[in-house]
């Protein structure tokens, strides 16, 4: 609202594309999460054990799933995995037995200590069930677990897996940014899950009313949002040149009043691009550092704003 107030942006021309931002994980493979499992509920087993005296019987199986999990690591193929995995399995399941069994022996407690060890307890459980699960189903079972089944990591729960131009996966969340003219980011909108471009056409322009109080009169999106759906949307809206970077069997003319608004507009949304690059090269949206989806929330929000403040910062200077 300060750019519209300034005149530096008036949002009369939009561009709009997906990234992603990492969440802050080591690759999630089965093995490496099962250990994490048995080293992150062994240490609150012991915790419980020893600062608060809970009388809870376990075994540290900590040293043995470690070199499971650098076996399974080093393991040439799959008949030497196997075993291996078998092994890691069961130690988990010892482990979270162990849990189950502290669970009912720490006392419901006005200590804010006692209760949080209590809801750790039960959260990393939890997580450890469904790395079990899965890793049993794609194991033992053979079975293909669906992305929005899996756990990731037991530290960053929220991860999602995202998988770009059915090649290359990443582990965080997809974002969508819109770009003006003047090279401020006007909006972004932190997702979950992996929600298809061409999904998104319509919230990202009805925010664009919500913002500026009135739609944008161009806007030029990348291919993966093209469609003959998103373009009626757009032409309702009565933006009067919409332009997607792949035609995906639309008219040149259907999209844009010429030729000509076409090519200016496909040259105009590769500024998005760049700005995504500076983004990701200058305030480390590449991979979020903190912890927690909320915090990644506001991780990637006061990157935008601090870019955001620079480019407004560099316009003014220009003018004075």
């Amino acid at each position: 609202m300060h750019a519209k107030g300034e005149n530096i942006d008036k949002g009369r021309k939009a561009r709009i594309d997906c990234t992603v931002v990492e969440s802050n994980i080591h690759k999630p493979f089965d093995s490496i999460q099962l250990f994490d499992s048995v080293r992150v509920l062994t240490r609150l087993l012991y915790k419980a054990r020893d600062e608060y005296g809970i009388k809870v019987v376990f075994t540290d199986h900590r040293r043995r799933a470690k070199r499971r999990m650098v076996g399974i690591q080093y393991a040439k193929n799959k008949k030497q995995r196997f075993p291996l995995y078998k092994d890691l399995l069961k130690i988990t399941q010892k482990t979270i037995g162990y849990t189950i069994a502290a669970e009912r022996l720490l006392p419901y407690s006005t200590s804010i200590t006692l209760f949080a060890l209590l809801n750790d307890i039960r959260h990393y459980g939890d997580l450890a069930r469904q790395v079990y699960d899965q890793t049993y189903r794609r194991v033992i079972q053979s079975e293909s677990v669906p992305a929005d089944q899996k756990v990731v990591s037991i530290f960053e729960e929220h991860t999602d897996v995202i998988v770009k131009d059915r090649r290359d996966v990443h582990y965080g969340h997809k974002i969508c940014l819109t770009g003006g003219a003047s090279n401020l980011i006007l909006d972004c909108v932190i997702l979950e899950g992996n929600p298809a471009d061409t999904d998104l056409v319509e919230q990202m322009l009805d925010r664009q009313k919500q913002i500026y109080g009135r739609y944008p009169l161009k806007v030029a999106l990348d291919g993966g949002f093209a469609s003959k759906d998103n373009l009626s949307i757009a032409k309702q809206r009565k933006i009067e040149d919409v332009c997607f970077a792949k035609k995906r069997g639309l008219k040149e003319t259907d999209m844009c009043r010429s030729n000509y608004v076409y090519k200016k507009l496909r040259r105009f949304r590769a500024g998005i691009e760049s700005g995504i690059s500076w983004l990701k090269r200058s305030f480390g949206l590449t991979r979020c550092t903190w912890k927690g989806f909320r915090s990644f929330k506001c991780y990637v929000l006061s990157s935008v704003v601090a870019a955001n403040l620079l480019t407004m910062a560099r316009k003014k200077l220009a003018l004075t």
